[in-house]
C-alpha cells in the first residue's frame, strides 16, 4: 500500500479503546459485545469511559455476573443476588458519618476511659501475712509440746523441758541445810566476868542492849567466859567479837574447851580512832575455832604478854572458817 488517503475510517479501527473517550463516542465508537473483548473475557465489562465514573462511587459485581448499580461514596450498594453480599461493602465506621461502634470495657477495668484497677495487692499481702503467722504459731506449738514417744530414740537433747519434769521442790534435804541454822549470839554483859572485870555504859556506841559493855579488862588475870550450848554438830566455827579500844592496838588469849589457841585474839585499832577516844574505837575481830557437839566453853583472858586495854560489847558464832 502506498501512502495516501484510503478513505474514512471508523474510530474503532483507529483505536480499539476509542469508546472509552468522549470524542471516540462522538464518532460512534461502541464497546464490544459478547461479555468479552479483545482477548480478555469478562474483564472489560467493568471498564468505564473516562469521566463517567464519579469520585466516591463503587461498582459491585452481581451474583450472576451482572453489573450492580453504583452508589454514592459512603453508602452501601444493594445486593445483586439473593443472599449474596456486595463485594465492595465497606464497614459503616470506615466512612464519614457512618455508625460509630462502641467498645465494651474489659472486666476489672474502669469505665471512664481511664486507667483500670490493678490486681488486689492488699488482699494478697494480708493473705501472705496470715500464712506466715500460721506457720510461726505452728512451730511455737510444736516446740512447746516437746518430743513424744517417737522422739525417744533421738540422741539430741531437747531445748525445752519435757512434760514429765516437775518444778516442785525436791523431797531430798538440801545439802548443807544445817549450816543455815542460827547460832548463838550474846551481849558481853551476860558473860561470866572474872576478877576486876565489870560493866559500864558511859562510852557511847556499844551495840549491846542498853549500850552496856564490859570494862576493867586491862590487868593480868582478867577474863570473860561464854558457856555455849546447843551446838548440833562438831566442827569448824568462827568466833566474832565486837569491841572497842582507845586508839591503840590490843590482844588477848583465846581458850576453847580449856585449850589455849596458838595465836592470840587480835584486838587491833581497825577503826583508826585517835588515842584515848573509846567512842570512836568500836570495831570487830574474829578467830577460827573448833567446837564439840552440845556445850562448849569459850574464854577470853588477859595473860602475860597481852595488851588488854579493851572494852567488850558482843560475841557470836558462825559455821565454818573464814
Amino acid at each position: 500500500m502506498t501512502p495516501g488517503n484510503n478513505g474514512a475510517s471508523t474510530p474503532e479501527e483507529d483505536d480499539p479503546f476509542g469508546y472509552l473517550y468522549a470524542d471516540g463516542q462522538a464518532n460512534g465508537a461502541t464497546p464490544p459485545s459478547g461479555g468479552g473483548g479483545y482477548g480478555y473475557p469478562g474483564s472489560v465489562n467493568r471498564v468505564r469511559a473516562v469521566g463517567e465514573r464519579k469520585y466516591g462511587q463503587q461498582a459491585a459485581q452481581g451474583a450472576y455476573g451482572q453489573q450492580a448499580p453504583t452508589a454514592p461514596y459512603g453508602q452501601v450498594p444493594q445486593q445483586t443476588g439473593p443472599g449474596q453480599p456486595n463485594a465492595h461493602y465497606a464497614a459503616p465506621e470506615t466512612v464519614p458519618g457512618g455508625a460509630q461502634t462502641t467498645r465494651s470495657p474489659m472486666p476489672g477495668h474502669g469505665d471512664g476511659g481511664g486507667r483500670g484497677r490493678g490486681p488486689n495487692t492488699k488482699g494478697l499481702l494480708i493473705g501472705a501475712i496470715a500464712v506466715v503467722a500460721a506457720v510461726v504459731i505452728g512451730i511455737g506449738i510444736a516446740m512447746m509440746g516437746g518430743g513424744g514417744d517417737d522422739d525417744k530414740g533421738d540422741n539430741q537433747a531437747s531445748t525445752t523441758p519435757a512434760a514429765s519434769q516437775s518444778a516442785s521442790p525436791s523431797q531430798e534435804p538440801t545439802k548443807g541445810s544445817e549450816d543455815v541454822v542460827e547460832l548463838p549470839k550474846v551481849d558481853a554483859k551476860a558473860l561470866k566476868l572474872g576478877t576486876g572485870v565489870t560493866t559500864a555504859s558511859d562510852v557511847k556506841g556499844a551495840k549491846a542492849d542498853g549500850g552496856v559493855y564490859v570494862t576493867g579488862f586491862n590487868h593480868a588475870g582478867a577474863s570473860v567466859t561464854w558457856n555455849v550450848s546447843g551446838i548440833k554438830k562438831a566442827g569448824k566455827y568462827t568466833l566474832y567479837v565486837n569491841y572497842g579500844v582507845p586508839g591503840k592496838d590490843a590482844n588477848a588469849t583465846l581458850t576453847v574447851n580449856a585449850k589455849a589457841q596458838d595465836r592470840p585474839l587480835n584486838l587491833e585499832n581497825f577503826a583508826r580512832a585517835a588515842e584515848g577516844d573509846y567512842a570512836k574505837g568500836w570495831t570487830n575481830t574474829w578467830g577460827d575455832i573448833i567446837l564439840n557437839k552440845g556445850t562448849n566453853t569459850i574464854e577470853i583472858s588477859c595473860g602475860d604478854g597481852n595488851q588488854c586495854d579493851v572494852n567488850f560489847d558482843q560475841l557470836w558464832l558462825e559455821s565454818g572458817w573464814r
